[in-house]
């Protein structure tokens, strides 16, 4: 018996094996601000194809750097819908797949989008992931307006030969009514476009945990420029606008 305690005593002299190190842990539901890398319209977006962008701000855990800004994500288009002729606006859904961070670990996710850039006037709809496109009727409206106020001026000048100038204005501007709600009927309703520099901000659906050894960014190279792009584009009508200034070129500015 006294051996046997004596064994526990000396047992007990011996220092306890040390844990590993504890995780860093990026907790699911943490927004990350991200850069577009390429441009995305719903013009000519199917399922399936791919985005890429940068994260733009530092991520940190337990006071540690965890992801930083230059780290790569990759998504997917899901669902890509353009705007009707007549009614309906277009539609966008996307998907975040992974994070590279710039040493090279890569993470796998389903994360989902969960703000877009304050400068659009698209929509999103956080339940669901999806970016619609700003609604064109007050602009359908508009050309109606004006091809009726110009039909009704060629009208009235058209009466005024034969001397009836209001029964001119009156068919003038039912001409140019119908012309420009036919020209709406024929014209799609406005894109969702994200531009290369657009920001969007993607919600984790699960933990990220990172080892110290994982976060060894001492061989990743100097840190990368930011990315340079038109950003948000503006709406404005059915066919879109262009950044005052701009001459519609990504990166061409009037002098």
């Amino acid at each position: 018996m006294l051996r046997f305690t004596a064994f526990v005593l000396a047992l007990g002299s011996f220092p306890l094996m040390a844990e590993g190190p504890a995780p860093y842990l990026v907790d699911a539901g943490t927004k990350i601000p991200l850069v577009m890398i390429n441009s995305v319209s719903t013009r000519h977006a199917a399922e399936g194809d791919r985005l890429y962008l940068e994260t733009s701000f530092p991520i940190l855990a337990n006071g540690k750097i965890v992801i930083p800004p230059g780290s790569y994500v990759a998504g997917t288009i899901t669902s890509a819908k353009r705007g009707g002729r007549v009614k309906g606006k277009a539609e966008l859904f996307l998907r975040f797949d992974s994070l590279t961070l710039p040493n090279g670990v890569t993470r796998d996710f389903r994360a989902r989008v969960g703000g877009i850039d304050g400068r659009s006037s698209q929509q999103l709809d956080r339940s669901e992931g999806k970016i619609t496109a700003e609604a064109t009727k007050g602009t359908d409206a508009r050309t109606v307006g004006e091809g009726a106020a110009g039909g009704a001026s060629i009208g009235v000048i058209a009466g005024s030969v034969s001397g009836r100038p209001g029964m001119g204005a009156g068919i003038g501007a039912a001409a140019g009514a119908a012309a420009g709600l036919m020209g709406v009927m024929l014209t799609r309703g406005q894109d969702v476009v994200l531009a290369r520099g657009t920001t969007v901000e993607m919600v984790l659906d699960r933990n990220l945990e990172f080892t110290a050894a994982e976060l060894d960014f001492s061989q990743s190279g100097a840190a990368r420029r930011p990315i340079e792009g038109d950003g948000a584009m503006p709406t404005g009508g059915r066919k879109g606008s262009v950044l005052p200034g701009r001459r519609g070129g990504l990166g061409r500015i009037n002098p």
